[in-house]
């Protein structure tokens, strides 16, 4: 099998990934999200997954798609898997509830809808 024809595999992992950032945070504010070390490292964990994700579509289907921050979504995932002491949570929060939303939209608009996502 071909780079090329793994992508739209990538691509759903990516969009179900940030669909459970976006249901996990819903109704946490800041506070609420860094007193819940649970919550803060499935956020982390999450997040790490959608970066490597991104880290394997091909440069092809990257370079077709510029709208996608690919290499902020990679150099995100390489700090939480390697620079895990530094990490800043509160501009974790921020990408939480501000660019992942945005990559859903994004995603949905590269990739057909599932059947249950059409219910």
């Amino acid at each position: 099998m071909q780079p090329e024809e793994r992508d739209p595999a990538y691509l759903w992992d990516m969009l179900q990934t940030a669909r459970e950032v976006e249901a996990m945070l819903e109704d946490h504010d800041l506070a609420a999200f860094l007193a819940d070390r649970i919550l803060l490292r499935a956020t982390e964990r999450s997040i790490e997954i959608i970066g490597e994700a991104a880290n394997r579509v091909s440069a092809s289907y990257m370079a077709s798609h510029p709208e996608i921050p690919w290499r902020q979504i990679i150099g995100q995932r390489n700090i939480l898997a390697h620079e895990y002491g530094q990490i800043d949570h509160e501009l974790l929060y921020k990408t939480a509830m501000e660019d992942v939303p945005a990559l859903v939209t994004q995603l949905q608009n590269l990739l057909p809808p599932l059947e249950e996502d059409e219910q």
